[in-house]
């Protein structure tokens, strides 16, 4: 099992006032450790792995299972990388997180939904957001890796969506 670690230091803390963690990541999710380092700041540990990622999307994708297969082969079930930044796409890097969304053409709209991409809950929650208006089509370039796992070829896929 890979476990993904990040430390922030949240060194504005004191405008924000305290993090509370689960109100924007499933804590089911997301272990948070709050520490103090030496100069007082907070510091916040978040461990995530793949697995418990992949059943966290099992949970919310339960009636589409397509965007679970989406996720598998766009980010592999991995939201941040080994330094504890949000994952970006490798082709495109405003592509970001679980889902690889599109910081260019959904940022805007997921704010004005109150969704941010750059969590684990808004990126999954956006996803399904964008396949319920849009179907798989935001995701076409990872197509050959999906469209195995539908009855019959890509190409109808994206037909009739």
């Amino acid at each position: 099992m890979i476990e993904i670690t990040t430390t922030i230091a949240l060194l504005i803390s004191s405008l924000y006032g305290t993090v509370e963690t689960a109100s924007v990541i499933d804590a089911s999710v997301i272990d948070t450790t709050v520490a103090t380092s030496t100069d007082n700041s907070a510091i916040v540990t978040v461990t995530t792995d793949r697995k418990s990622l992949e059943k966290y999307l099992r949970e919310n994708y339960a009636d589409t299972p397509m965007l679970l297969e989406i996720a598998r082969c766009e980010s592999t079930f991995t939201h941040y990388d080994k330094n504890g930044d949000v994952i970006r796409g490798r082709v495109n890097s405003a592509d970001v997180g679980l889902m690889q969304i599109n910081e260019k053409y959904h940022l805007e709209t997921a704010e004005k939904l109150g969704l941010d991409i750059h969590t684990v809950e808004g990126n999954v929650n956006y996803a399904k957001y964008l396949y319920d208006n849009e179907g798989v089509q935001p995701w076409s370039a990872s197509s050959p890796c999906w469209g195995k796992a539908l009855p019959g070829s890509q190409d109808e896929v994206l037909a009739k969506n």
